[in-house]
């Protein structure tokens, strides 16, 4: 953003940032905000928490996928994540350290890192479900591309991406997005079915290249999943030079009093907010698609809702609004809700994350290195393909990794200090085989499939800021584990009473035994492995 002095227009623009109505409106909505109010900044200076390096520009032009990141070495990966120093133990065994240490799981890295890594759709055989608000609405699906009666460079672009047919999303959403009059839709399929590439060739669809004015706008919780689905855009309309693309994020900035001719407008809700109120680079009463991708991302990120909101009521009504999300929680549909009038509701059901094929342990321990001659003892016997260890902490990930590289593993490190480049580069790495193992924190602890993987170990067991048990982020830790119809084993490492307490408060909860190991004990130890 810029740095000049504020002037009596902005000075007035922020005012109406943080203006009462929003605020109320918000709260109706039940949209859980952040408790520590006196770090948010005025909406056009919200700092998307993913945004790594700051410094560095988005290109001029999307970057392709396939262009190497910079060549940081797995060692300096396991560096910045935690020197091997053994951490201090506390009187329970557990690390010491600051409540700032721990790492939550970060919804919008997590989504950045599927799309990327993703080497094609995921085949689902789970069942659609639609709603219709209105049941004049058309609907009605498609088998293949032809059939949605593109543009034909638009068609063009789509194989060239290398989709032969429509996803089980696609072939539901693309008939209704692209009918006429213009749908309103909701929908909710997990990452990796196809949402991108559908809104993209809606908006795409949309645009008329004769018209040199901002068209349809594209709202993204982060710098990098703006950037990305603007390269899938800007691959999709390889064929169609006719429309032009522009980037809202940090580090593009616009001159004042100009106007904006590109087409398709893909950013960060505060940037829009800044060009199209305080700027009027563009007038929101001529955009005619509004596409809210990464909804689920967008509600928990400080200050998003406000902005999505004030931009929303810019829009005319016949706006046509689009809004994608990964999942499909209440507080994300009640937004939903608000900002979409009258809409087809697509979800596609969720597979659901089982413990039935993962045989559960847990190792009873004394201290930090009884842990880790647990996990020597489990090494020594049983044949590992490929192994995920989570953390609490990234300075227990950096000690427990100096361990293992030291006594001769081949290790990995994944924690929320990496930038986006560096985390892509190990979990490449590690689903190439390159590296057996994976130390890190709850930042994969759900969504990352890598078939390979045969045991989870909570070298530390999952806890809330509370202490409790968590039980869901234990669910999809281990659910690393047993993917694709293989079975898994999960062994969980306790070393005082009250992790004992968690252990079984886990075991409570999923009413599935978790069976006592002794590391010590080799032919017990064969078992599990057979």
């Amino acid at each position: 953003m810029s740095d000049a002095p504020a002037t009596a227009g902005s000075e007035n623009w922020i005012k109406k940032a943080e203006d009462q109505e929003i605020s109320t409106l918000v709260n109706e909505l039940s949209i859980e905000k952040e408790k520590d109010k006196s770090e948010a900044a005025p909406a056009e200076a919200v700092k998307e928490e993913t945004a790594k390096p700051e410094e560095t520009p988005p290109p001029a032009e999307p970057v392709p996928a396939s262009v190497e990141p910079p060549a940081t070495t797995i060692a300096a990966a396991v560096s910045s994540a935690g020197t091997p120093s053994e951490p201090a133990a506390s009187e329970n065994g557990e690390t010491a350290s600051s409540t700032e240490d721990a790492e939550a799981f970060n919804p919008a890295d997590a989504s950045l890192l599927m799309k990327i890594i993703r080497k094609g759709l995921v085949e689902s055989r789970q069942d659609i479900e639609v709603q219709r608000k209105n049941p004049m609405s058309p609907l009605y699906s498609v088998k293949t591309f032809e059939a949605l009666h593109l543009k034909p460079e638009l068609l063009q672009g789509v194989y060239a991406m290398g989709f032969n047919a429509p996803s089980k999303i696609q072939e539901t959403a693309l008939p209704t997005l692209l009918a006429e009059p213009p749908q309103n839709m909701i929908a909710q399929s997990q990452s990796g079915t196809g949402k991108t590439a559908a809104f993209v060739l809606a908006m795409l669809s949309r645009v008329n290249p004769a018209k040199n004015y901002p068209q349809v706008i594209c709202l993204s919780p982060t710098y990098e999943l703006a950037i990305q689905t603007g390269e899938v855009a800007a691959k999709m309309a390889k064929f169609c030079p006719e429309i032009k693309l522009r980037y809202a994020v940090r580090g593009e900035e616009i001159s004042k009093g100009s106007k904006l001719t590109d087409h398709i407008i893909i950013g960060t809700p505060g940037k829009l907010l800044d060009w199209g109120i305080k700027f009027r680079a563009f007038d929101l009463k001529k955009i005619s698609v509004f596409v809210l991708d990464e909804a689920d991302v967008m509600i928990a990120t400080q200050g998003h809702q406000d902005q999505c909101i004030r931009i929303h009521k810019q829009l005319s009504s016949s706006c046509q609004m689009m809004f994608f999300s990964a999942t499909y929680e209440r507080e994300v549909m009640e937004f939903a809700e608000y900002i979409v009038p009258n809409p087809i509701v697509i979800r596609l059901a969720r597979e659901q994350e089982s413990l039935d094929n993962i045989k559960q342990y847990y190792v009873k321990c004394r201290n930090q290195d009884e842990k880790y001659q647990a996990i020597s003892n489990i090494y020594g016997v049983i044949t590992v393909g490929q192994a995920i260890i989570f953390c609490h902490t990234r300075k227990t990930a950096g000690w427990l990794s100096g361990k293992m590289s030291q006594d001769g593993h081949s290790v990995a490190v994944l924690s929320g200090d990496l930038t986006v480049e560096q985390r892509l580069m190990v979990l490449d790495r590690f689903r190439a085989g390159m590296e057996k193992v994976l130390i890190t924190t709850n930042v994969l602890s759900r969504g990352i499939d890598v078939e390979q993987v045969t045991i989870v170990v909570n070298f530390d067991l999952p806890t809330d800021q509370q202490g409790r048990a968590d039980c869901e982020t234990y669910l999809h830790r281990i659910g690393r584990t047993g993917r694709f119809g293989k079975n898994g084993i999960a062994i969980n490492l306790v070393d005082s009473d009250r992790s004992m307490a968690i252990c079984r408060a886990i075991e409570s909860h999923f009413k599935k035994r978790i069976h006592l190991l002794d590391a010590e004990n080799s032919d017990e130890i064969e078992k599990i492995g057979s």
